[in-house]
């Protein structure tokens, strides 16, 4: 006998009208956000990074590939890691199909991570993925865009996600021998603390008049939207079957 509550037909569609009038609210809302975050100012990137790509080296303006604005997955991969982020492997796996998709709206999209170009290759290989994967080994594009630490950075306390994570918290979280972490590390092929020198997030950039502006970023599950599955198993009867988390 199920637990969950029961109803009639009567009963549903009731409770179901009620909850359509809030997931329009919750549309309108979303659409008013997209226009807040279109009118964020934007600010020049002034500093010269440049990337190992498939091409050889490329600079920040490069890699808008002739279009005019430019999304940049900032993927778990960094230089102590054997294998992608378990997460960000899943997200990843979405990117091919919407590529070709955003290129014709001239919105160049692509992965950024910190581990060498040809372990992200080889990676890239395993999975049978085709979208762009660059290496920012080589520059302080990780760390200027807050998703690289060191670890030295760890026990000091880190700035993510906009908020001051100290050094005693991050402590607390890499002492865990079970959970998350600790299981998405060993996935990658690290320790924990190894594992939370990189966070992920996606970051926006626009060229215009030849200047390249950084226009919007955004970390954790505020980069869930790249998730493509989590809206669908959030219509399903169980949901995403995790535990809540408000981070």
């Amino acid at each position: 006998m199920t637990e969950h509550k029961v109803g009639t037909r009567e009963e549903w569609l009731a409770a179901r009208t009620d909850l359509l009038a809030r997931e329009k609210e919750y549309t309108r809302l979303g659409d008013e956000l997209a226009r807040e975050r279109r009118e964020l100012p934007w600010v020049p990137v002034e500093k010269e990074y440049t990337f190992d790509t498939d091409d050889g080296e490329k600079t920040l303006t490069d890699l808008f590939d002739g279009r005019s604005q430019l999304l940049v997955y900032h993927f778990m991969f960094g230089p102590e890691y054997t294998a992608g982020c378990p997460t960000c492997t899943s997200i990843a796996d979405t990117f091919d199909g919407v590529v070709d998709h955003l290129a014709d709206r001239d919105v160049t999209f692509l992965a950024s991570s910190r581990a060498a170009l040809e372990e992200l290759q080889a990676y890239k290989r395993r999975m049978g993925w085709r979208f762009r994967w660059v290496s920012s080994a080589g520059s302080d594009f990780n760390f200027d865009y807050g998703v690289s630490f060191t670890r030295d950075q760890l026990q000091e306390g880190i700035d993510y996600n906009y908020r001051t994570l100290p050094g005693d918290m991050v402590a607390k979280l890499l002492e865990a021998d079970t959970g998350p972490i600790a299981e998405q590390a060993e996935a990658a092929g690290t320790d924990p603390a190894g594992y939370m020198t990189e966070g992920p997030g996606m970051s926006a950039f626009v060229l215009d008049d030849g200047a390249v502006f950084h226009t919007y970023s955004t970390y954790a599950r505020g980069a869930e939207f790249l998730m493509h599955y989590y809206p669908i198993l959030d219509r399903a009867p169980k949901g995403r079957s995790e535990g809540e988390d408000e981070s």
